[in-house]
């Protein structure tokens, strides 16, 4: 399996609009080779920013780079530049991307 994950620094006041703007979406995610699930987390509160990621666990590395070069992707994010305009929640800098290749999994 491989797992993506984002983070983001939400500015405080924005939650909901962040919150609503990921749950609201269509991630294009459902019909993709190898996607397995999406979670999207709230993390801590900080003085100037609350942390959330998104975290994707496909089949392994080769059905995630797959989905980054896809049509479904690119219809995903298409919009991810508006993030801080109008009634946009505002981000503090740009995602951090995180990939990690699960070496083990115990359920």
């Amino acid at each position: 399996m491989y797992i993506a994950m984002n983070r983001f620094k939400v500015a405080p006041g924005s939650e909901a609009a962040f919150e609503h703007l990921w749950t609201s979406r269509d991630s294009h995610l459902s019909g993709v080779p190898g996607f397995v699930e999406f979670h999207l987390l709230r993390g801590p509160r900080r003085d100037d920013h609350v942390l959330y990621s998104s975290h994707t666990i496909w089949q392994d590395f080769a059905a995630f780079e797959g989905w980054t070069k896809s049509e479904a992707f690119r219809a995903a994010h298409r919009n991810a530049g508006s993030a801080g305009r109008g009634d946009a929640p505002a981000y503090m800098g740009h995602p951090e991307f995180e990939g990690f290749e699960v070496i083990q999994t115990v359920k």
